[in-house]
């Protein structure tokens, strides 16, 4: 039996490129289909995450015009992990492998064929992972290679340079839906999952069409939620720095005593009033951790729907 495929493909305010990319997915399907790689009942799954633009309504109109096409919407914008994981848990139990991508049409479609091959060859997890950064500008390259350096150094297991464009198998998936946490971060999750693992390795391009949905505020912010959702180590970083500072300020007593005791104080506010500064700052700093992880503590405790489905082009098998 040739195993069923669903490509997942978040979408949010595509309406540019979706005509464009999506008879791409189209065209590869039949080609994995004609090779006898996959089965015919393999479908392509976009995910709708709130636009605010015409991509539902293509999305419909898609799936009109051929049945590989399918699309659930979310009922409102939750972000591209969320979307990704809506789609993923639509299709666990309806194909027995996935591949998630975006719609963008940055990363190479012809690297699926080398992880269905790998899937073939018994493994459960295909991780995509970019040769080279040479399209990026410099800043953009630092940042993201420091990023995936940092999260390793926190704890966190990533693959190096992998976002979310990877295959998944069923098996994998069914036991991912265990995986209850609100604050997801997906690329470091699925590797806590285990099973058989390898990567393919390919060169990113530039967007077809449209704008970046991922400036760097955005960027920043998942990566916060990466370190904050995998790690506890920035925990250990306070606890460290707060014996560091209570080991200095004990020094200084003791230097403030002997000082006084031999006649030589000098009287003086700017001192004081820097070490009571830099003291503020780092309670700060430390509080404001602390918070984070409180929050989402306060987040996951609620146990609120991680996304919504509010359509679909088609009825669900168990309907």
């Amino acid at each position: 039996m040739l195993p069923i495929l669903y490509i997942i493909i978040p979408c949010y305010n595509e309406e540019k490129v979706l005509p464009i990319t999506s008879g791409m997915f189209l065209d590869k399907i039949r080609e994995l289909v004609d090779a006898q790689k996959i089965s015919d009942d393999s479908r392509i799954l976009f995910v709708n995450d709130g636009s605010k633009d015409r991509t539902w309504e293509i999305i419909c109109e898609l799936a009109q015009q051929d049945k590989h096409y399918q699309g659930i919407c979310q009922s409102r914008n939750r972000g591209h992990q969320n979307a990704v994981l809506a789609g993923l848990m639509e299709a666990k139990d309806v194909c027995d492998i996935t591949i998630s991508i975006d719609c963008d049409g940055q990363d190479d479609i012809n690297a699926m064929n080398d992880m269905v091959d790998a899937y073939a060859d018994g493994c459960e997890i295909v991780y995509g992972v970019r040769s080279k950064r040479d399209t990026d500008t410099f800043f953009k390259r630092f940042t993201a290679e420091g990023f995936y350096k940092l999260m390793n150094w926190m704890g966190a297991e990533v693959v190096f340079n992998h976002a979310d464009y990877r295959l998944v198998s069923s098996r994998v998936l069914q036991e991912f839906a265990n995986f209850k946490e609100v604050n997801i971060f997906l690329r470091g999750m699925i590797p806590l999952v285990g099973f058989k693992s390898t990567s393919v390795y390919y060169e990113r391009h530039e967007r077809i069409a449209g704008e970046s949905h991922y400036p760097l505020k955005k960027m920043l912010s998942l990566a916060f939620d990466g370190i904050t959702s995998l790690s506890v180590k920035p925990l250990h970083m306070i606890t460290g720095m707060g014996c560091g500072i209570a080991l200095l300020s004990f020094c200084a007593v003791i230097w403030s005593i002997i000082v006084q005791v031999t006649g030589h104080a000098v009287a003086g506010w700017a001192s004081m009033t820097s070490i009571i500064c830099f003291i503020g700052g780092v309670q700060l700093i430390c509080i404001g951790v602390l918070g984070e992880y409180i929050g989402k503590i306060y987040m996951e405790v609620k146990h609120r729907p991680r996304y919504i489905i509010s359509d679909r082009t088609q009825k669900k098998e168990d309907d």
